[in-house]
């Protein structure tokens, strides 16, 4: 049977506006495990009986590198060659991720969605705020291809930054359901909950207007036909949402991104 592993990353040092990612990952896991729903995916995957495998936490008590920490310890998750899916935390945190599952997998495609680009080569003077983890990935080469949906805050230097790394942007303001996605590589979802728009989940730290509607993005994670090997879903602020509205979209979203991970694995055995 095929797995899907949890790991949670509460780190949010890196956020360049106001701090509380770091209290999500307890949050999206009771929703996650509520009776409130059932265990079945809309794609018919049953996630009951075993198929999640929660790995705890990351813990960063006594790090001396917490980049190196949260590698080493996603190296260590997915050794197998299970997916997983982490639990951030800010955005900052997929850059180690990435280390760790390009080691694993080498030539992956991302698809980030995101109201943001997080492309800066530093924001605020730091080089691994959340606002600029995608530049440290692909100046590392840590991905073949970065696809970037939903985004509405693009600048001069975000866009600079795209024609430098082969960046395929798709703007939200140029939405059109039904989009098809061509990739040949397994996929690295990851997944800013601030990419939907705020009246579907106000808990995050950057609330950014005319954004996706959750359907979209399920739509979204649904059309991918490559085996999913990994995602995260990052930047869900539980101090900013409103009756915990957004940690169940958040769930929600870790459901589905499962439900795929193990429809497509079962659909590419030699990938699982």
């Amino acid at each position: 049977m095929i797995q899907v592993s949890v790991l949670g990353i509460p780190h949010d040092q890196n956020s360049s506006y106001l701090r509380g990612s770091a209290e999500a990952p307890p949050l999206i896991r009771r929703e996650l495990y509520s009776d409130a729903y059932n265990s079945w995916t809309e794609t018919g995957i049953d996630l009951s009986a075993g198929r999640f495998r929660d790995c705890g936490d990351v813990a960063f008590e006594g790090s001396s590198d917490d980049w190196q920490t949260i590698e080493d310890r996603v190296g260590v998750e997915i050794e197998n060659g299970s997916p997983l899916i982490c639990l951030g935390g800010d955005h900052a945190i997929t850059h180690p991720v990435l280390r760790a599952f390009h080691q694993r997998f080498g030539d992956i495609t991302i698809v980030h969605i995101d109201a943001h680009p997080d492309l800066y080569d530093s924001y605020q003077d730091n080089r691994r705020s959340h606002a600029s983890p995608f530049a440290r990935i692909m100046e590392e080469r840590l991905a073949s291809r970065l696809i970037q949906i939903g985004l509405r805050t693009i600048n001069d230097h975000q866009r600079e930054q795209f024609g430098r790394f082969g960046v395929e942007p798709h703007e939200a303001r140029h939405w059109r359901d039904g989009i098809s996605l061509a990739i040949s590589t397994p996929v690295y979802v990851s997944m800013d909950i601030d990419a939907l728009d705020p009246a579907f989940a106000p808990g995050v730290a950057h609330r950014e207007p005319g954004g996706l509607t959750t359907r979209q993005v399920i739509d979204l994670i649904q059309s991918i036909s490559q085996p999913v090997v990994g995602a995260d879903v990052v930047e869900y602020n539980p101090r900013c949402d409103v009756a915990g509205m957004t940690a169940t979209v958040a769930a929600k979203i870790v459901k589905e991104l499962a439900g795929m991970m193990v429809l497509n694995a079962v659909a590419a055995p030699s990938l699982a």
